[in-house]
């Protein structure tokens, strides 16, 4: 089960000078965005290393919540020439082509009520597609499976506590080692959207673990700061794939975060509002879900904000990519509106983002202001294309040049 240099698509950091690491964002129907932004990345490397190039090959965590974690099985999972199930371009139209059954829409003049309705009694969706599709796809693919490592959070709603699949943890924690499908299912099911998730998995000893999961996005929607963590866990275990670096030496860490888009803030609500909800209020308001929201967008920001605090701090801010769009309204803010429509303009929202500056959140006023000569975001992407095409071809001379003298 182990999973050596050998079994991974890239060779491990200890042959080269970066810990590379890929994070997306949770978001529904909205992972779209991450797949036009992705899908442009991938071009990048292949115009630099050929055809074949595939984002598995340059990252040594690829991490995802909920969609993002969807995402992240199609592009880490392997088909039958052990290479990745999913290039990056073909995520989009593969959201395009399943959402409007993963999602399907109410219509009528009416739909709006009768969505409120139903989701005061249970889901709004059964799941049942997902969970199809996502088995179909994944089939026998387990953790330990994927062409590189990958982090994928969800959270326990029997014990209430976040559990976290890490590519890490499998060779010490077998039980963890679950089922691709499962994790995504799992991850994804968003509570009021989708029903939690149960299942069980027995280890080689026939040792069992029950799961009891809901949505990644309740402990962490942007998964950087979890996959930066359990990369550090191996430095301080003194991981042999991992050369000797100091925990904290973010200067060692390329990160790329792709975040699913945020609603402008249109001041829908204020406190005097507030102050009159109650639990329906808090849950479900105009539309929207102002609780959930709320706990997203800050865990999502605060995130970011924590990472370009440390990487500047350190003087690596130049490590450090966040591309998040913070300007979505109406149906375009929303994780399940599956129209031709919205997708189209979800589709176009990422490739407006491409050409938007570089951008960091700035706490006080959770808008995300340009970076002073950051240039757009095709032009860092080209850039950390380049650094990842480098840091590859390093690794592989000197594996070569090891090899070589044993």
């Amino acid at each position: 089960m182990e999973k050596t240099a050998s079994s991974l698509n890239i060779r491990p950091p200890t042959y080269g000078d970066l810990i590379t690491i890929l994070s997306i964002d949770g978001g529904g129907l909205r992972g779209i965005i991450p797949g036009v932004i992705l899908a442009y990345l991938e071009t990048q490397l292949q115009e630099l290393d050929g055809p074949d190039a595939r984002l598995a090959d340059y990252f040594d965590v690829i991490a995802g919540t909920s969609t993002g974690g969807l995402i992240t099985a199609m592009v880490t999972a392997p088909n039958e020439h052990n290479r990745p199930l999913y290039a990056a371009n073909e995520i989009v139209p593969f959201y395009v082509q399943h959402s409007p059954k993963i999602f399907p829409q109410t219509r009528g003049p009416l739909a709006g009520i009768k969505k409120f309705l139903k989701s005061l009694t249970g889901p709004q969706y059964n799941g049942k597609y997902l969970q199809k599709l996502v088995r179909g796809i994944l089939s026998s693919t387990r953790l330990h499976q994927t062409l590189t490592s990958v982090v994928i959070p969800t959270f326990d709603i029997k014990n209430l506590h976040a559990t976290i699949f890490s590519s890490y943890e499998v060779t010490i924690n077998p039980l963890k080692d679950a089922l691709l499908s499962d994790i995504c299912i799992s991850t994804s099911a968003a509570p009021t959207f989708f029903p939690a998730y149960y299942f069980k998995n027995t280890d080689a000893q026939g040792n069992e673990r029950e799961f009891n999961l809901v949505d990644g996005g309740v402990a962490a929607n942007n998964p950087t700061l979890v996959a930066i963590s359990e990369v550090t866990k191996q430095v301080f275990k003194e991981n042999t794939d991992f050369f000797p670096i100091k925990p904290m030496d973010y200067g060692r860490f390329l990160v790329i975060s792709v975040g699913t888009g945020s609603a402008i803030n249109e001041h829908k609500y204020d406190s005097q509002k507030a102050s009159k909800w109650g639990l329906l209020g808090w849950v479900f308001n105009d539309g929207s879900t102002p609780l959930a929201d709320a706990f997203n967008q800050a865990s999502a920001d605060m995130v970011d904000f924590h990472n370009c605090v440390v990487f500047e701090a350190l003087r690596s801010e130049s490590n450090y990519l966040r591309i998040q769009d913070g300007t979505l309204s109406g149906n375009l803010s929303s994780v399940d509106v599956s129209t031709k429509k919205n997708m189209q303009n979800l589709v176009k929202v990422g490739e407006e983002l491409l050409e938007k500056q570089v951008s960091r959140v700035n706490v006080d006023t959770g808008l995300y202001e340009p970076v002073e000569n950051g240039g757009t975001n095709m032009e860092a992407l080209k850039k950390f294309a380049k650094l990842l095409s480098d840091e590859r071809k390093l690794r592989e001379l000197k594996y070569m040049d090891v090899y070589q003298k044993l």
